[in-house]
């Protein structure tokens, strides 16, 4: 039996794939979770083979649950379940060590097989994403992108200098840096550049 957790920000669609996946041999839903935080909770506490989770949730992503999965060396493998067809959160999610990345128009038995797939050590890529992963490298790094997201929720230089304990000319840097990668002409177009390619 294949234990899973299914994290879900969206109660509707949370509910139907939980109902789906009861009717398949095999697989028990050992926990729903409404958003990263929770997930993480029920992880902690009891460790599913599986997780199957969206990206973008309150609390923490779908990409921050695999980061902290691996950095604490949990035996829980990531099934990622999106409506994100990009690259660059598909490059994201491999090297925060996913399983595997599928898009939410997937056929319930395909997703079914995919989670049996990932619980046995295997890897399931969407295939329309799979080639496209590695055609263009994120040049951001992970403080820029930090900053971008802060940036992109309308926060100034002294604002996200406050949040996050940097020095306000160290916020202009790192900012200009990120502009200057992007070809954008401000911190609001490049944080629009960076979201579109899927790097935020």
């Amino acid at each position: 039996m294949t234990r899973i957790v299914i994290a879900e920000d969206q109660g509707l669609l949370r509910g139907a794939l939980a109902s789906l996946l009861r009717m398949e041999d095999g697989i028990e839903i050992a926990g729903e979770a409404s958003d990263g935080r929770e997930a993480w909770n029920m992880i902690r506490r009891d460790p599913p083979d599986v997780l199957v989770t969206d990206i973008e949730m309150p609390g923490m992503t779908g990409l921050e649950l695999a980061a902290a999965i691996k950095r604490d060396g949990l035996k829980v493998r990531v099934l990622i379940v999106t409506t994100w067809a990009r690259p660059g959160y598909l490059r994201r999610a491999l090297e925060a060590g996913v399983s595997g990345y599928l898009l939410k128009d997937t056929p319930a038995e395909a997703l079914a097989a995919a989670i049996r797939a990932v619980a046995a050590g295997e890897r399931v890529i969407a295939p329309d994403l799979a080639a496209m992963a590695w055609e263009e490298a994120d040049p951001l790094s992970d403080t820029e992108r930090r900053l971008l997201r802060l940036a992109e929720a309308g926060l100034d230089s002294p604002a996200i200098a406050d949040a996050t304990g940097l020095a306000r000319g160290t916020v202009r840097n790192y900012l200009h840096e990120a502009i200057s990668k992007l070809g954008a002409s401000n911190r609001i177009e490049a944080a629009r550049l960076a979201r579109a390619k899927g790097w935020l």
